[in-house]
């Protein structure tokens, strides 16, 4: 095993191996569908040591340690706001996260509903919203990958704000579906005694929540003003922090 593994399990080891899986799962976004791919119970079986869990089922706990350390993502932007870095970020930092994260999140929606369809306080009506925020995300991240980021780095042009004009309107469509989730889930607050799915689905909806805002902000108002006349940068975002 190389020195990088030792060295990334032995300074993870006290906050993830020796944490119970369903404390990472609720704590960490995206470690559900790590679990899930490896068979590792987070739910009822949540209470065993990721250590003990990768020593049951022969993981290599390393490896395991190094997938689940990609998992920590800072929302810190790049220093300069070069148009051609901050598009290399947004790209790299939210959409590929949203790609991954949307369809986790909405198969551990359709668990809960299904699983806890009786309890007065599950979010009936979860998994079809995230369905639909996540065919709206993809349609918006479509355009802006073949159509208005080619264009902004090549320097833009003069048309390049009808483009601009449409992405944020459409921002303000993601801020509005954001609403609709966090009243359907009182702000990602899971009821008492939910169980270790419920808890986790709530975890990564929070960061789906702070994953947008942070990419609508650098978007409307770091990216898109340096190639827009005045008047056209007094647009909201659409999302409510």
């Amino acid at each position: 095993m190389n020195a990088r593994i030792n060295s990334l399990e032995t300074a993870l080891a006290p906050n993830r191996a020796d944490q119970a899986l369903g404390q990472i799962a609720v704590q960490l976004p995206g470690a559900t569908a790590v679990f899930r791919r490896l068979k590792l119970d987070f739910c009822c079986g949540g209470q065993i040591s990721l250590r003990q869990a990768a020593l049951d089922k022969k993981l290599d706990l390393a490896a395991v340690l190094a997938e689940l350390a990609t998992l920590e993502r800072s929302s810190e932007a790049p220093e300069t706001t070069a148009p051609a870095t901050l598009i290399d970020h947004i790209l790299e930092r939210y959409h590929a996260v949203h790609r991954t994260q949307l369809p986790e999140l909405i198969k551990m929606a359709r668990r809960v509903e299904a699983v806890h369809r009786d309890n007065p306080q599950v979010p009936t009506g979860l998994a079809d919203l995230l369905e639909a925020i996540e065919r709206e995300m993809l349609e918006h991240m479509e355009k802006e990958e073949g159509v208005l980021f080619p264009m902004l780095k090549a320097g833009g042009n003069p048309f390049v704000v009808h483009p601009i004009g449409m992405m944020r309107s459409e921002h303000i469509s993601h801020g509005a579906q954001l609403d609709r989730l966090n009243a359907l889930t009182q702000d990602a607050t899971p009821p008492d005694g939910a169980c270790n799915t419920w808890c986790a689905l709530y975890t990564g909806i929070a960061q789906l929540n702070d994953d947008l805002i942070n990419h609508i902000h650098l978007e409307n108002n770091v990216l898109f003003p340096q190639f827009e006349p005045e008047q056209a940068k007094q647009n909201g975002c659409g999302c409510s922090a």
